[in-house]
């Protein structure tokens, strides 16, 4: 078992406080129900409906005995109704077909209508026990960042190269626990836009917090085709030196300086508030001044860039950003930058 795997069985032992209905539940017809509901659902919405269902439909049988119209009566509200005829035609596939008894094996779970990769190694894990590792956004997040990979999550490739990663961190004695345990661990402490760094038990071997890639982690392909991008910009200064980055990769403005950011899928509304807790969060310090500018945009050929810039002074450098260039505030002018960010210098 990897350094990673025995700290956060740790964690989930001791500090893994996250309740949900299903949890720690053995029936697979109610891993099953819990895992279609939440395929494009949040864990808040998705929790009502579960137990509604299972209140209507204790059993498969029952489920499958069910009308159409009730059932899908029952779903209202959570969209994607595809999910809900597939869970129709399976729950009766099962109960004509194998006498009511859900599959065990991985490969016959997975053969089901409706059923991928993650829901069957989660069904197979959960109820039966059995070595697969699940594999969902959570533990995409969380793998990347304390391993530090740049593959896309969302490439083929990177599917496959993290699936194989978390096979290898699995432990094999406990699946049903470090599945649990990572999925609980990227929802409440390796959030997407927030993580608990400051606070995290893995902060001494995550190569991400490490190197002040957090924010860049997890990579996906999507996200840089998107018609509409929010990019938050950390004006981090120090003693009258600032950070600054140079971008790399296949994105835009390659080449080209910014200041340590951080991308959100919609725009935040930052405060002095919200910035205070993530630059603690981050980097275990408090701002001695915080100043949030205006929205700033820029019209690219195939999408648009929306900005903010949060300008902060900081007492000394963060430990995880030592390895960023710092230049005195004065070199900035001789530096390229995007036009975007020239908006915003020539503005302050």
């Amino acid at each position: 078992m990897t350094d990673f795997s025995q700290k956060l069985l740790r964690w989930h032992r001791h500090s893994n406080k996250r309740q949900m209905p299903w949890k720690g539940e053995k029936d697979p017809y109610k891993i099953w129900l819990s895992e279609v509901i939440l395929q494009q659902t949040r864990v808040e919405q998705g929790w009502g409906y579960y137990e509604k269902f299972i209140q209507r439909f204790p059993s498969i049988c029952d489920l499958a005995k069910a009308d159409d119209a009730a059932v899908f009566k029952l779903w209202e509200g959570l969209g994607y109704y595809n999910r809900c005829k597939n869970l129709l035609f399976t729950a009766r596939y099962i109960c004509k077909n194998l006498h009511g008894k859900f599959p065990e094996k991985y490969e016959d779970v997975l053969a089901l209508k409706g059923v991928g990769s993650y829901t069957a190694s989660a069904i197979c894990s959960f109820a039966y026990n059995q070595p697969y590792a699940v594999v969902d956004g959570n533990v995409f997040r969380v793998l990347s960042r304390i391993y530090g990979i740049k593959k896309a999550t969302d490439s083929t490739d990177g599917k496959q190269y993290f699936t194989t990663l978390a096979q290898e961190n699995l432990d094999k004695k406990h699946p049903a626990l470090y599945n649990q345990a990572i999925m609980d661990f990227g929802a409440t402490v390796c959030k997407p836009a927030n993580p608990a760094c400051a606070d995290c038990i893995m902060n001494d071997i995550c190569i991400a917090h490490q190197n002040g890639m957090v924010n860049q982690l997890p990579v996906k392909e999507k996200i840089l085709s998107k018609k509409t991008r929010y990019l938050n910009w950390f004006v981090i200064v120090v003693k009258n030196e600032v950070l600054v980055h140079l971008r790399t990769g296949k994105d835009i403005w390659q080449n080209l300086n910014e200041f340590y950011c951080l991308e959100t899928d919609t725009k935040p509304d930052w405060n002095n508030e919200s910035v205070a807790d993530y630059v603690n969060n981050q980097f275990s310090l408090k701002p001695l001044s915080i100043t949030v500018s205006k929205g700033f945009s820029q019209q690219l050929t195939h999408r648009q860039i929306k900005a903010v810039f949060i300008s902060i002074e900081l007492q000394k450098k963060p430990d995880t950003l030592r390895s960023y260039a710092w230049l005195p505030l004065d070199q900035l002018s001789g530096l390229a930058f995007p036009k975007i960010i020239n908006e915003y210098l020539e503005s302050v």
